[in-house]
């Protein structure tokens, strides 16, 4: 008999619950735990994705040391679905949360010359909601945010959806007051350091302080970069190093098209160069709080982004070759993800990972290593990763993906099923779809729905299925759509 998903997801957690509550029996000691989120960082911005430009030293060295997963998933194209897939191990579409917050969030608000008129969405994180933050604090662990939170208005920060500290979460949707990405940086949850003061190394600094502040008991520390979003600025020393290198190699921007948009196919942007070099030497920072204090081998730390990067907008700072598009796209380019995990007495060194994951399963992973009671009252759709660290598999499963919504990079409405190596996305402005076979065409440039009629069905139907189940809704037809105009999905360089 087949399982409902919702009955499926709570028998397997408590069954990874019991057993891990077994083990703990035995005298087994609750890992601490740091999860880092960067922001609008592309899969292929870090060394060891396959960046020769950007430099990553202490990301590539936490590749070495733990795992690499080459087939990591954002829950969006867009940032605030993902966070709230990550606070809430439910996929974005129960959340109510489907795009950035800050886009019009009814139909009626919209004023771009689109063919229809985008979805819906909820602007903030219900508070009643079980979270990430509150099911580790039930647990016994002391909570930490820092960085970028972008869920919700004042009374829906980081601090009351159970975290015990916030250091610069808020409504923000990027580092936007006083000197931006330098103090004094205006943010109503973050007190302004020395004028000049860099963001990325002062939230790193906060990050350590906690850890040194809580190391002799469990701990959650959740940091989450404002970098890499805009607006772009870098520390003028690392521009200057990148402005000498892009020379130095004799590197020019070399351009596509994506649709009618612009893309950046190659990496030579100094500035967003220096802005991923101080965002790795943040990490740096942490990583070597933990060794210092001698807690390495029993912490875990996750490394991921929350979209992919930006290539067809707002400064073009990057590419995501081979993988095709980015940010606010549903092809791989604006959904494939960075994703480390380190954990010493657990993992293996330099593991090179396959299974694709995504971010709901961060929500039950954590509760399984907290030993944290099953939440029966709340769907969970990911699945605990802990049997991939130790060595093994998961059962296979189809990922979901569905954005109703147009975003700034010129993307479309569109939702997404990956299942294997096969990706199917439906398109809602002229019910079009898409198939490719990702193992054999990386970069979706071969459509094979006339090939693989049958396949392509039968992802449709998951799909369609699925978007039932969680109740996604849907764009509508724009009544106002001009063609004689501008399409407001379109921007020149």
């Amino acid at each position: 008999m087949k399982l409902p998903r919702t009955l499926f997801s709570a028998l397997l957690l408590i069954s990874c619950v019991s057993i891990l509550a077994a083990d703990s029996a035995s005298s087994v000691v609750k890992p601490n735990i740091i999860f880092i989120l960067a922001d609008d960082l592309g899969q292929r911005d870090l060394g060891c994705y396959g960046s020769t430009f950007y430099e990553t030293p202490n990301l590539d060295r936490m590749a070495k040391e733990g795992a690499l997963f080459t087939d990591a998933y954002a829950a969006c194209p867009v940032c605030s679905p993902t966070r709230a897939s990550l606070m809430t191990g439910q996929w974005p579409q129960r959340t109510g949360i489907t795009d950035f917050i800050g886009a019009p969030t009814k139909p009626d608000g919209w004023n771009r010359n689109t063919k229809m008129l985008p979805a819906p969405y909820t602007d903030r994180l219900a508070l009643d909601k079980p979270t990430l933050a509150k099911s580790m604090k039930e647990s016994g662990y002391a909570t930490f945010f820092a960085g970028k939170w972008h869920l919700g208005p004042e009374g829906y920060w980081p601090e009351n959806q159970g975290f015990d500290i916030n250091m610069g979460g808020h409504s923000g949707g990027g580092p936007y007051g006083g000197k931006k990405y330098f103090s004094p940086y205006g943010n109503p949850r973050l007190t302004d350091g020395p004028d000049g003061e860099h963001l990325p190394d002062r939230l790193a600094t906060e990050t350590a302080n906690f850890i040194e502040g809580n190391k002799d008991r469990p701990f959650f520390a959740y940091f989450a970069f404002y970098s890499v979003h805009t607006p772009l600025m870098a520390r003028e020393d690392l521009r200057k190093k990148y402005e000498e290198k892009r020379k130095r190699l004799g590197l020019e921007a070399i351009w596509g098209k994506e649709d009618t948009r612009d893309v950046r196919l190659n990496q030579d942007h100094a500035v967003y160069a220096g802005m991923v070099e101080a965002m790795d030497l943040a990490v740096g920072k942490v990583l070597n709080k933990l060794d210092e204090l001698g807690l390495r081998d029993n912490t875990l730390v996750f490394f991921t982004s929350d979209n992919g990067g930006l290539s067809t907008s707002e400064g073009w700072p990057t590419s995501n070759l081979p993988l095709r598009g980015g940010k606010g796209w549903m092809y791989e380019g604006g959904i494939r993800e960075p994703f480390l995990v380190r954990w010493p007495s657990v993992i293996k060194p330099a593991s090179v990972v396959r299974t694709p994951v995504s971010s709901p399963d961060i929500f039950p992973t954590l509760l399984e290593l907290a030993s944290a009671a099953p939440i029966l009252e709340q769907t969970l759709d990911g699945m605990s990763l802990v049997p991939v660290f130790k060595g093994g598999t998961l059962p296979e499963r189809p990922l979901f993906w569905h954005y109703p919504h147009y975003g700034n990079q010129g993307g479309a409405p569109a939702a997404a099923i990956r299942r294997g190596n096969w990706k199917f996305i439906w398109w809602f402005e002229d019910a079009r779809s898409e198939l490719f076979n990702l193992a054999s065409d990386l970069g979706e440039k071969s459509n094979l729905v006339e090939s693989e009629p049958e396949r392509a069905r039968s992802l449709q139907q998951e799909l369609f299925a699925w978007q039932k189940e969680v109740g996604a809704k849907s764009p509508v037809a724009n009544k106002k759509f001009d063609p004689s105009k501008p399409n407001g999905r379109f921007a020149a360089r």
